[in-house]
């Protein structure tokens, strides 16, 4: 059986009203796109979702990574979604599409993209992350949790096919570089750099002992390929579960704690992730606070049985009040740091504009 490509394509091309939700009728037009693609024999299975603003292409295929095709299909749904975001003047409308003609690549050209090829197992699992409000290094906390630390996953301690550890390939976003490091072993080095999720970005997680791929995140910085804010980056994830994996609840359990990301307002602030049900991943309060949500489904033979919408369980509850708690304590701090991001990150919001217009004025001490 030929190897099956799973493909997260996802943008913001118009909110609707203001960051909010994506309005039906883009919904509309991507499912009667993603169909076509099906019925042509492109794509083998898909699902259209969305989480707060951003729009969700999840696709399977037997076409390999960053191929032409699929990529092409993904820009020219969003390109057709923006007209008519436009015509119903839409917030942001196309606000991640950050060129004027398909190259080839959706990469860096705006979408958010996270692919994956893989030998089906007897079971196949597979669990699809998309949050919004936030930024690329938001999976840092939770990659670790999963793959590296027992005290989350007790599959690492008692799974004897886990304990050879993870390789974990992390982005630095800001040189464009890589590096990998391996788990148990280099854990304190890969907390070094991740736990500087602005800069450095768990980009893969591959099983050490016979290098099969469990993880996979989108990287790409929307103001870094921009040179500009543009919107946050609103990542997504995809997780391989079970089988000298983790369990499908050790992969969920890093998310029973609110931690902390950047984004929420105009891309400007600290605040808590919160796990939520694609129904309720509307960000109404503060534009936020930042929302992840979480598919499950079961591959096979390349279809997508699913999803199951598994942050729409009462488990979550408890973490869904301390991130109402950790907002109000935040936001009680305004303008002033550490709410709002530290002065490195605010270079790519609008913050410098203001600061051009004082920069004459300031005189030497």
């Amino acid at each position: 059986m030929a190897k099956v490509t799973l493909s997260v394509i996802k943008a913001d091309i118009g909110g609707f009203p203001g960051h909010h939700s994506v309005h039906p009728e883009l919904i509309k037009i991507a499912e009667a796109e993603m169909a076509k693609a099906k019925k042509s024999g492109l794509l083998r299975d898909y699902c259209v979702t969305s989480c707060g603003d951003d729009l969700q292409l999840i696709m399977t295929h037997y076409h390999g990574e960053e191929n032409k095709q699929i990529h092409k299909l993904a820009w020219d749904t969003f390109v057709k979604g923006t007209e008519l975001a436009k015509k119903l003047k839409l917030y942001g409308a196309g606000q991640d599409l950050l060129a004027d003609a398909f190259s080839g690549n959706v990469k860096g050209m705006g979408p958010g993209v996270a692919e994956m090829v893989i030998d089906e197992r007897k079971s196949e699992p597979v669990v699809i992350f998309m949050a919004d409000k936030t930024s690329a290094g938001a999976w840092n906390y939770a990659l670790y949790k999963m793959f590296a630390d027992p005290f989350n996953t007790i599959g690492l301690v008692i799974d004897e096919s886990m304990q050879g550890g993870f390789e974990f390939v992390v982005h630095d976003v800001m040189e464009h570089k890589k590096v990998s490091l391996h788990t148990p072993e280099e854990s304190y080095e890969l907390l070094a750099l991740i736990g500087a999720p602005g800069r450095y970005v768990v980009s893969t997680v591959n099983r050490r002992s016979d290098g099969i791929p469990a993880a996979v995140s989108s990287t790409q910085k929307l103001s870094l390929i921009a040179g500009r804010y543009v919107g946050k980056d609103d990542p997504v994830l995809i997780v391989r579960a079970q089988s000298g994996l983790p369990a499908l609840g050790e992969v969920l359990e890093p998310f029973s704690f609110p931690f902390i990301v950047e984004g929420w307002m105009r891309g400007s602030h600290h605040g808590p992730l919160m796990p939520c049900s694609q129904k309720t991943a509307l960000p109404a309060r503060f534009d936020g606070p930042p929302r992840v949500i979480c598919y499950g489904f079961q591959l096979a033979d390349g279809k997508l049985e699913g999803p199951m919408d598994l942050f729409d369980d009462p488990s979550f509850d408890l973490c869904r009040q301390k991130a109402n708690e950790a907002a109000d304590y935040l936001r009680r701090h305004g303008p002033f740091e550490p709410h709002r991001l530290g002065l490195d990150e605010m270079e790519y919001t609008t913050l410098p504009a203001v600061l051009k217009k004082l920069e004459n004025r300031f005189k030497k001490i």
